[in-house]
Order: C-alpha cells, then structure tokens, then sequence
C-alpha cells in the first residue's frame, strides 16, 4: 500500500514539473508592470521642501518642484512632512507618510486607500481600493486591463482556458 502511495506521488510531482515547464505562463501570471515599481514621483504643485542643512534663516525652506523618491523619508510632524496627501505625476498618484515613509495610496497594496490597509492575495489596489484582478473582466491581471466584450478572466488572463 505505502509503495503504491509513493509510486502515485512521485508521478504526480513529474506531471506538474513538466506542465510547469510547458506552460510557466499560467503559473506565474503577474508581469513586473503590476508592481508600482515608479522609482520617483513628480509633484504637480510645488513643495516646500525644508532645507536644513542651510545657516540662513531666510533660506531655510524654499518652494521645489523637485522628484520625490520612492519610500522617501517622512515625519509625522507637518513642518518636515513632504508628502501628506500630496497629488503627484498628474493626479495618477497621491502620497501619505506611512510609518515615516511616503507612499502612493493609490497603488500600494499595504496602504491602498488609506496607511496599513492591505490587500487580500490575488487582490491589486486600483485607484485606491483592492481588487480582484484574478477573474474580475475589468481588471484582468492587473488594474484597467479589460477583457474584450463577452471574454471571460480566469486566474488573471482574458479569455484563457
């Protein structure tokens, strides 16, 4: 009886080993697009940016329109905070500090909408909200992908079978 149970596994774990060679698509379903992997944001307004590095009292803060980087350093104190709930790369994005670091709450899964509010597995955060992106026609994959009228998505892929 033990053989026969270790004969089964051992032929199953060879059939989904080679159809994990054949088709690595339908496993790994999520290209590198849907990461928000933008490295610097571009504020729409200027921004005071405090310079304190400056002697001068008069140059302490000067307005910038200058990049954001990714998971920049914030404070929760408002005098030193670059990006709270600051609008940035034409209205595509919107910064909060998040424990001490800026995050667009548009597209963070671990702040979607709001700082510490996680995304389910197999959920993406659109504009601000999870979504189900692994059969939801309108965000196939990833967030605005659409399905063509009448195509269904299954596990992230418009019209796979």
């Amino acid at each position: 009886m033990a053989s026969n149970t270790l004969k089964l596994i051992a032929m199953l774990s060879l059939a989904i080993s080679i159809l994990l060679c054949l088709y690595p698509h339908s496993t790994f379903s999520f290209e590198m697009e849907d990461f928000d992997d933008e490295e610097e944001y571009m504020p729409d307004e200027p921004v005071i940016i405090p310079n304190l590095r400056s002697r001068s009292r008069f140059l302490k803060t000067s307005p910038k329109k200058d990049k954001i980087r990714k998971g920049a350093h914030c404070e929760p104190d408002p005098y030193h905070n670059i990006c709270n709930g600051l609008s940035v790369n034409n209205g595509t994005g919107i910064l909060y500090c998040c424990k001490t670091h800026c995050r667009n709450v548009l597209r963070d899964w671990n702040n979607c909408g709001e700082c510490g509010h996680r995304c389910k597995f197999g959920e993406r955060c659109c504009g601000g909200v999870c979504t189900d992106v692994v059969y939801n026609v309108n965000h196939c994959g990833k967030c605005d992908k659409q399905c063509s009228h009448g195509v269904k998505c299954d596990f992230g892929y418009c019209g796979y079978a």
